[in-house]
C-alpha cells in the first residue's frame, strides 16, 4: 500500500486486527519525535492527521481538533500524561539508542535502559502529549 497516496476511505477499509490512533495536540510535532528517537516513517502528515509506520505496523495520529464532536475528547486531561497506564512497546528497537536519542531530542526518559526480569532490555520515554513509548529488544539483542 502507497501511505503516501492512500485516500481517507482506502485507507480505512484496508485496517485490521488491533488499531492504534493516537490524540496528539501537535501531529507533526509528534511525528518528528517518532522519525527522530524511534526511526519511524510518518506518511501524508499534516496539521490534522498522519500515518505512521513502525517496521509493518502502521497506525494514526490525529489532532485534538479533528475529535471535536467525539465524545472520547471530553475526557483527555489538560496536562500530560494522556496515556497513563498504557505502553506503547517497540520491541524492534535498541532502548539505549532509544533513549540517548529521546535525550538529546529533549524528550522525558522516565527510566533509562534496563534490563528486565521478563528477558527484555527497555527503556521507558515519554513524548511531550505524555505517551510512554518503551523500546525493547531481547537482552542478547541488544547492539
Amino acid at each position: 500500500m502507497d501511505y503516501e497516496t492512500i485516500d481517507a476511505d482506502g485507507f480505512g477499509r484496508s485496517l485490521r486486527g488491533i488499531g492504534l490512533n493516537l490524540l496528539v495536540r501537535d501531529v507533526k510535532a509528534e511525528c518528528a519525535f517518532l522519525e527522530t528517537v524511534f526511526g519511524m516513517e510518518s506518511h501524508q502528515v499534516t496539521a490534522d492527521f498522519a500515518i505512521v509506520t513502525y517496521g509493518d505496523q502502521v497506525f494514526q495520529l490525529h489532532s485534538d481538533g479533528t475529535y471535536h464532536s467525539n465524545p472520547l475528547l471530553g475526557l483527555l486531561p489538560e496536562s500530560p500524561p494522556r496515556g497513563a497506564g498504557v505502553e506503547i512497546r517497540l520491541y524492534d528497537t535498541d532502548p539505549d539508542a532509544a533513549a540517548a536519542r529521546a535525550e538529546e531530542a529533549g524528550a522525558m526518559v522516565l527510566q533509562a535502559a534496563a534490563d528486565k526480569p521478563h528477558g527484555l532490555r527497555e527503556a521507558y520515554i515519554l513524548c511531550e502529549n505524555g505517551y510512554a513509548w518503551v523500546p525493547s529488544r531481547p537482552k542478547d539483542q541488544v547492539e
